[in-house]
């Protein structure tokens, strides 16, 4: 991706973690101002969100949809926007509180890559997150998520792994989703080498991450694995209705619209047919037994109902799940916390949910 470099991410996602807590229904506090109006696909759109649009639409880009896979995973991302937003404020940024490792993960046909966070001033055995990064089984890597896996892992004093699986249209479906469990088997098997507790396990992920880490505990529970004790699903793939009524709402928004989704689909899917797949289509899996599950999503997102569909399959399951929709954000806002105090509030509301599960798993020890 067009990225301005892993270690300047890294101090943006230090700061993203430490930026003071702010009204999330009110962005006038963090002093950012769009320079237009708001677009017809997001009438609600908050000042600093607009910010962040209006700076990736003016990095130099083409439709996603419009490119080859190829040339889409040079395009500028949101989280180049967020960067050239923080440069051209003059926003003091401390030094990341984690450190970092990378380690390759063993996967049939060959091996994956994974960024390891562990939180800086710690000692003993930590929990841990397996984190999976969105860009619709196609597109991203583990620098454009960079911001999120750290600040997750600053925030509750986690090792989090951060997995770079393999992506379409090289490795079609379903190798991202058995690269997802791999990693996932592999974090459990190999915890105590990076001072990781797999009895305090969980699985995050966002967008199509999202779907990846409800799979992953899908998995570990058809095949007697040790289940997540908690997971958290931030904007996730969960349906197939290209005809739901937020993607239709926001069928041009931005930075996802319902031409990306339909090309994210053709690139990593077999045939289209396999969008039915209840892997696919988590609303239409069997999701009885899962972990608590926290789920957070964005108004302005074609994906927002899909949240709001799994929330639903998920009670209906009889799994406790809690659901937050923020206004006046788009998709790819959870990363954005050193500007966007949504953002912020977003990764807290994970944090919370992610501590409550560690810590009654101690209390039932």
């Amino acid at each position: 991706m067009n990225l301005l470099g892993t270690l300047s991410l890294l101090v943006f996602c230090g700061f993203a973690a430490a930026i003071s807590s702010c009204n999330t229904e009110n962005t006038a506090s963090t002093g950012l101002k769009p320079k237009g109006p708001r677009p017809e696909w997001g009438t609600s759109i908050h000042d600093a969100m607009l910010v962040l649009i209006e700076k990736l639409q003016s990095l130099p880009a083409q439709p996603i949809e419009s490119l080859t896979p190829q040339q889409a995973r040079q395009q500028p991302t949101l989280t180049d926007a967020v960067m050239a937003v923080v440069k051209e404020n003059n926003i003091q940024m401390p030094a990341p509180m984690v450190d970092t490792m990378g380690r390759d993960i063993p996967v049939p046909g060959g091996s994956i890559h994974a960024r390891i966070y562990t939180p800086k001033n710690t000692t003993g055995s930590l929990p841990v997150i397996v984190y999976y990064q969105g860009g619709g089984w196609v597109i991203a890597d583990l620098d454009v998520y960079d911001a999120s896996a750290s600040a997750i892992a600053e925030k509750t004093g986690a090792v989090v792994v951060s997995v770079q699986y393999r992506k379409g249209p090289e490795f079609k479906f379903p190798t991202a989703h058995n690269d997802a469990f791999a990693a996932y088997k592999w974090v459990l098997q190999n915890a105590a080498s990076f001072r990781a507790d797999p009895a305090r396990i969980a699985v995050l992920g966002e967008s199509a991450g999202g779907n990846l880490a409800c799979n992953v505990s899908i998995m570990a529970r058809d095949n007697g694995v040790t289940m997540p004790l908690c997971q958290v699903l931030v904007y996730p793939v969960a349906n197939n209705d290209l005809n739901a009524e937020s993607v239709k709402k926001y069928a041009n928004a931005k930075p996802l619209n319902k031409a990306m989704l339909e090309w994210f689909f053709s690139h990593y899917l077999n045939n289209m047919s396999e969008s039915s797949d209840p892997r696919m289509k988590l609303v239409s899996a069997n999701l009885a037994g899962l972990p608590n599950t926290t789920i957070i999503n964005a108004e302005i997102d074609p994906l927002r109902d899909d949240g709001e569909a799994l929330k639903n399959a998920l009670k209906t399951a009889g799994v406790t799940v809690k659901h937050k929709l923020y206004a006046g954000v788009t998709h790819e806002f959870f990363g954005a916390a050193i500007v966007l105090p949504e953002a912020k509030d977003a990764q807290q509301v994970a944090v919370n949910a992610l501590k409550s599960a560690w810590k009654d798993a101690l209390a039932t020890k």
